[in-house]
């Protein structure tokens, strides 16, 4: 995900909220029967609509129809990217998001690792941003489009409306949420026992991670920084992805009492909150060098005491598989040295 715009990149999805409940019933199961009775309990069952095609909820609870099995699919956002290719459905993708040309292209949106993984080409590009090229779209010829809140409302009813095109949205509120969209495109596809299979992982690492949180004696305070300028350093606040991901993982976030879902931290709040560590993203052009020159950086005591780790910025701010998988473990690495 690019970074280069924190507020409006990171923009809160407007999905129906999904509660920890979830959460704690596939932890508490301990399973992929939690994770399928998660799914069933937030989305009614796909019915069939016409032969050929049948009708799903998306989470923002619109229901679409899709044709089954879709041999074409424009994927707009590298967290629905990565459930694709952990499903082993690359094959159906034949567009995703990229930037304008002149604003970075394909690699502003997906990391290096991730467009060697995956095999992308700047010839898949839809263009996303700054405007979104409809045109582009179009010329990929796609049944169905899965699209994160990438593009407005707006747009996914224009590409609808004017395009014929289905559009399923896919943006979990919460890392429960996760489960249920890997369920929601497994039904699409026909992919059920893989979706099941991928579901038990992701189960089974919140699991883990929550026999973490609970032994531990006290749960350190923490910034999670995406970005950074002259004025201070992009965060996450309550409601959003990033907070639930730190609370998961065991983390007292200091702006989980912010105004705002995605704040700016000024210099002198980090200094009086005095956080015991510090997380920053990186790639996108963000380094530990990037963080180093933000204001007042050495003067912070997790900077001092050597309490600081860069993780892959896809790994904070992408809900997907690999956040569960990769995200959650590392950052508790962190918190926790010895437990994982």
């Amino acid at each position: 995900m690019s970074l280069k715009e924190p507020p409006s990149a990171l923009a809160p999805p407007t999905a129906r909220p999904l509660v920890w409940v979830a959460v704690l019933l596939i932890v508490i199961a301990g399973g992929a029967v939690a994770a399928t009775a998660t799914y069933y309990s937030l989305h009614p069952a796909p019915s069939a609509a016409a032969p050929g095609s049948i009708q799903v909820t998306d989470d923002l609870g619109r229901t679409v129809t899709v044709p089954a099995d879709p041999a074409r699919v424009v994927v707009l956002g590298p967290s629905i990217m990565d459930i694709m290719f952990r499903l082993g459905l690359r094959s159906h993708v034949v567009g995703v998001d990229c930037y304008a040309a002149a604003d970075g292209g394909l690699a502003e949106d997906y990391s290096p690792n991730q467009t060697a993984r995956w095999n992308l080409t700047s010839s898949m590009c839809v263009q996303v941003g700054p405007t979104f090229a409809p045109s582009m779209l179009a010329a990929l010829d796609p049944q169905l489009v899965l699209s994160t809140t990438l593009v407005s409302v707006a747009t996914v009813t224009e590409i609808s409306q004017n395009l014929g095109v289905p559009v399923v949205m896919l943006q979990p509120p919460t890392l429960s949420g996760i489960l249920v969209d890997v369920s929601l495109v497994g039904e699409i596809f026909g992919v059920g026992s893989a979706a099941n299979a991928l579901n038990a992982a992701l189960s089974l690492e919140l699991y883990n991670a929550t026999n973490i949180t609970a032994n531990a004696v006290a749960l350190p305070t923490v910034l999670v920084t995406y970005s950074v300028d002259a004025s201070g350093y992009w965060t996450f606040g309550p409601g959003t992805f990033g907070s639930s991901l730190l609370a998961l993982a065991g983390g007292a976030s200091i702006s989980a009492a912010a105004s705002t879902p995605y704040p700016e931290l000024a210099p002198s709040q980090v200094l009086s909150d005095n956080p015991s560590w510090i997380i920053y993203g990186t790639g996108f052009g963000l380094n530990e060098s990037t963080y180093a020159g933000g204001p007042d950086w050495s003067s912070f005591g997790a900077v001092q005491h050597g309490n600081v780790s860069g993780l892959d910025s896809n790994w904070l701010t992408e809900p997907d598989p690999t956040m569960i998988l990769s995200g959650l473990p590392a950052i508790q690495a962190i918190l926790f040295p010895g437990a994982r």
